[in-house]
């Protein structure tokens, strides 16, 4: 394992990763392989910190531009109508302040109805907490590079890649977990229903069992609706031996 195996790669080559299938190889050199498993790992976190990032400014330019369409309106809306009851414009003046607070209002709601503003403020938030755990991977990679070369005090060889996996995969688990908080405040955000959320729990869900259906001895029997099973009485300990 070398710490400095990844290299920093530019834009456009990252974005050629966003299809780059999990690298396989031959495992009897496992330093080459969790190298090079290491790298798409590393990879693939900068490509989604990157898309995050390239998504905001895009949601942040759509939100700026309705805000400023929607102070724009309320001042127009508020000043006309004004200018007009003091006769310094004509009366039907108000009629078009009254239309810029109508579109003041439409501005508003564009920027909710399409998640501008919170979208931006989510993407930010989402890329600063995947590359916050991509600093925390490329120190925990330095230490097991650092205990390997050093020698290992405890442990075999099979022993020392296996923790790298571990580390890897925790990695990739933890940065799952966090497009998954993402997309689901999405959803709850846009309404769309209960059925894409329940896709997005962790693990499915048994089907619970029809009512009157009770297991017993890992078979389901038939008991009626209503029916209350009596338990058998115990019998009171003696006070003794005979």
């Amino acid at each position: 394992m070398r710490p400095g195996g990844a290299s920093r790669k530019s834009a456009p080559e990252r974005a050629e990763l966003r299809g780059r299938a999990f690298p396989l190889g031959d495992w009897g050199e496992p330093a080459e392989r969790l190298d090079e498993l290491y790298v798409w790992v590393e990879q693939q976190a900068l490509f989604l910190a990157d898309w995050y990032l390239a998504d905001r400014v895009r949601k942040r330019r759509g939100a700026r531009a309705l805000r400023a369409g929607a102070a724009l309106g309320v001042a127009t809306g508020a000043l006309l109508p004004l200018l007009a009851f003091t006769g310094t414009l004509p009366g039907r003046a108000a009629a078009w302040g009254y239309l810029a607070l109508l579109g003041a209002v439409v501005c508003v709601g564009g920027d909710r109805c399409f998640g501008l503003t919170t979208g931006w403020m989510r993407d930010v938030a989402t890329a600063q907490a995947v590359q916050r755990r991509l600093e925390s991977l490329q120190f925990d990679w330095a230490s097991e590079a650092i205990r390997e070369v050093l020698g290992p005090t405890e442990g075999s060889a099979g022993e020392a890649a296996d923790r790298g996996l571990s580390v890897l995969r925790r990695f990739t688990e933890d940065v799952s977990e966090i497009v998954r908080a993402e997309t689901t405040d999405w959803m709850l955000e846009s309404g769309s229903g209960p059925a894409p959320l329940r896709l997005q729990s962790s693990g499915p869900r048994l089907p619970r069992p029809p009512e009157g259906c009770q297991p017993q001895n890992g078979h389901r029997v038939h008991v009626p609706p209503g029916f209350r099973p009596n338990m058998p009485r115990q019998r009171p300990p003696e006070d003794g031996p005979r």
